[in-house]
């Protein structure tokens, strides 16, 4: 188990990757802010799904959650179409055009962070995924609400998500059809 001051390290290292995400966002069209794309993502990756499970996923409010689907159905990136299992409800699917945006917005962040990890070698990328992707599994699914709480929530706090917005995503291809995960991998 690493020691105490490495653990503190960790954190203000991950402090920093805010930064990183910031500045990869910075590389998203003005059409499509990082909200927007974690909306596009979830559904490329979730495929379907009521709002109220995107909300869940994004770990956000339905109002923020309302504010963003507006945003990329107006677009046309995605369609809301009537749940047949509940005809008040609506399904919110990916359109073509918002799985090309999709693949517009990965391209983009593929290329910037090419831009900025151009001397690191395929093998210290390898590694640097290979470390983030054990560091997400000893988490978890932290978008949950449950995870989302703080430590210590006070009794207005209790069962609500964190994050008014949503995380900006990092704009990996979409898993198969299987992995039901969305939003900001790391």
């Amino acid at each position: 188990m690493a020691a105490q001051e490495q653990y503190e390290e960790l954190a203000r290292q991950l402090n920093t990757v805010n930064a990183v995400k910031r500045d990869l966002a910075r590389a998203l069209p003005a059409d499509c802010p990082p909200a927007a794309a974690a909306v596009l993502l979830a559904l490329a990756r979730g495929g379907e799904m009521r709002m109220s499970r995107l909300a869940e996923l994004l770990a956000v409010d339905m109002s923020v959650t309302s504010r963003h689907v507006a945003h990329v159905a107006d677009r046309g990136w995605i369609e809301r179409l009537p749940d047949p299992a509940d005809k008040r409800s609506r399904l919110l699917r990916l359109t073509a055009a918002g799985a090309g945006k999709l693949d517009e917005l990965s391209e983009r962040t593929a290329e910037r962070l090419a831009e900025q990890l151009g001397d690191w070698s395929d093998a210290e990328v390898g590694e640097l995924i290979r470390l983030m992707t054990k560091l997400r599994a000893s988490f978890g699914d932290c978008r949950t609400p449950a995870r989302a709480r703080p430590l210590t929530p006070g009794p207005r706090e209790a069962g609500r998500p964190r994050h008014s917005d949503p995380e900006p995503p990092t704009l990996d291809p979409p898993s198969p059809a299987g992995d039901r995960a969305a939003g900001s991998p790391a």
